[in-house]
């Protein structure tokens, strides 16, 4: 059964990081698309990040660019979303979630919508607040 756990959320000052982590068992990431969203009380889930199975492309929400980076180690079955410089306006759940794609090369311009994954964490929650 493909399983995804995240960890590394908390409560954060506005300015300071941190890194999420996004941990597969039951199968092997290195064929998978994974992508990174968040929901926040009362909005939809939204789009943050996203990285093709080998890690040459990824994608960044104009909102994030610049403060997040996504990145992985196959490896260790873990993908990463480092977020520095944060704002109260990131305070949601985040959650990762995997999918095969065919053609990644795409994942430059855009990132794959929420709907077109199958596989989800149970998400953890990021508080940025002073």
């Amino acid at each position: 059964q493909l399983q995804l756990v995240e960890s590394g959320g908390g409560l954060v000052q506005p300015g300071g990081s941190l890194s999420l982590s996004c941990a597969a068992s039951g199968f092997t990431l290195d064929y998978y698309t994974i992508g990174w969203f968040r929901q926040a009380p009362g909005k939809e889930r939204e789009g943050v990040s996203c990285i093709s199975s080998s890690g040459e492309n990824t994608n960044y929400a104009d909102s994030v660019k610049g403060r997040f980076t996504i990145s992985r180690d196959n490896a260790k079955n873990t993908v990463y979303l480092q977020m520095n410089n944060l704002k109260p306006e990131d305070t949601a759940v985040y959650y990762c979630a995997a999918q095969r794609l065919r053609r990644e090369t795409y994942l430059n311009t855009r990132c794959p919508p929420a709907g077109s994954f199958g596989s989800w964490g149970q998400g953890t929650q990021v508080t940025v607040s002073s």
